[in-house]
């Protein structure tokens, strides 16, 4: 837990003053580690969603720096490294640390089942489908979304058992 907290602290120092993109990813940790927690995934896959859900947005800043603009895609190509940088001080194993950073260089690719890359991850894999609901939900919510983008959401993203009552619970859908 003391790990954590020291994950948190560094990257609310690393967004420093952008409350918005501190609030987005303290809501994203909070669903994404209700998500794990109660679909009774293993220590380390909760570590690992924990921190992926503090980090996932860490690509914003390079983004914009390099390409003036803050999308997915580039949140994903620069993420990982900005996440390396701030992780691996801190002590998180190294393991640890190439999974958060596949995530991170993911968290806007979605589907299921799909190899993405050598290194044997599945798009789709508990622990990302975790990430991603977590972030739709706080998405949804933040980008005022209506009834239909919700239920599209609902079909086409939404898999686990606990992201599925939490998003029914939230917008009443």
């Amino acid at each position: 837990m003391a790990l954590l907290n020291d994950v948190i602290l560094a990257m609310i120092e690393y967004d420093r003053g952008d409350r918005l993109r501190i609030n987005h990813f303290m809501k994203v940790y909070g669903y994404a580690s209700l998500i794990a927690r109660t679909e009774g995934v293993d220590e380390r896959t909760q570590r690992i969603v924990d921190v992926a859900g503090v980090l996932h947005d860490i690509g914003i800043h390079p983004a914009e720096r390099k390409y003036g603009n803050c999308m997915g895609r580039y949140q994903e190509e620069l993420g990982p490294a900005e996440a390396d940088a701030l992780l691996t001080p801190l002590g998180i194993a190294r393991d640890e640390i190439e999974r958060v950073m596949w995530l991170i260089a993911h968290h806007h690719t979605y589907g299921g089942g799909d190899a993405a890359g050598a290194n044997g991850y599945l798009l789709g894999a508990l622990d990302h489908q975790i990430l991603v609901e977590a972030d739709f939900l706080v998405n949804l919510d933040e980008g005022k979304a209506d009834e239909a983008a919700i239920l599209s959401a609902k079909r086409q993203i939404f898999r686990t058992e606990t992201g599925l009552r939490l998003l029914n619970r939230l917008f009443g859908v």
